[in-house]
């Protein structure tokens, strides 16, 4: 028979439940042992069942030894990571510190280009602060300068597209006013020929007049 696969949830029934629990137990006990034998390793296992009863095992043959073993190392480990904490504080502070500083002197530097705090300068702070302001000065007029440059020549470009475009439609306009001579010749002489066919015709209706 194919055994079906148990859903993990509690199970309802008393008996069943202590059945499935003393047979999990001695399961678990005998992975344990066998861990501790196949692996050469230091295994303790503690179990209590549902009405409170123990069952350990300890595969040195002491589970509080292990138990104790587990504290020292944890204590160890919690050292460490608290040693690596402060360390890690030690460090953000100082890197905060030295921003900080950095920070402090970038303000007083801006102050001082802008012409403040300028009391506690010295003739050698001063003119470092002058050639400071003059190289940017000239930085900025190359800056302007290039962009002027670049305006200018977009306009030229954008000046030579509107002059061929206005070429186009001055060739167009030429080209729909021009008439072919054989068709000046064909409209005169059917002007003529029109000239020549109006006739003046006087009609009366009624009696004729006595002369």
């Amino acid at each position: 028979m194919v055994r079906g696969k148990r859903e993990m949830r509690r199970i309802e029934d008393t008996a069943s439940r202590q059945v499935t629990f003393t047979k999990r137990r001695g399961g678990l006990l005998k992975k344990a042992f066998e861990l501790s034998v196949l692996c050469d390793a230091e295994v303790a296992l503690v179990i209590f069942s549902a009405r409170g009863k123990l069952f350990e095992f300890s595969s040195c043959n002491c589970v509080q030894k292990t138990i104790d073993r587990y504290w020292t190392h944890s204590k160890d480990v919690a050292g460490e990571n608290k040693k690596d904490t402060d360390e890690n504080i030690q460090h953000l502070m100082s890197g905060n510190a030295e921003l900080k500083k950095e920070v402090e002197f970038l303000e007083s530097s801006t102050r001082k280009l802008l012409g403040d705090d300028l009391e506690g300068c010295s003739f050698q702070e001063l003119d470092k602060l002058k050639n400071q302001i003059e190289n940017s000065l000239t930085n900025i007029r190359a800056r302007k300068q290039k962009m002027l440059s670049d305006q200018i020549s977009e306009l030229k470009i954008k000046e030579t597209m509107l002059l061929n475009e206005n070429a186009i439609l001055q060739a167009k306009l030429k080209n729909k006013s021009s008439v072919p001579e054989f068709e000046r010749y064909t409209s005169t002489t059917e002007k003529i020929n029109n000239d020549h066919l109006e006739v003046e015709t006087e009609l009366v209706i009624g009696q004729p007049r006595s002369r």
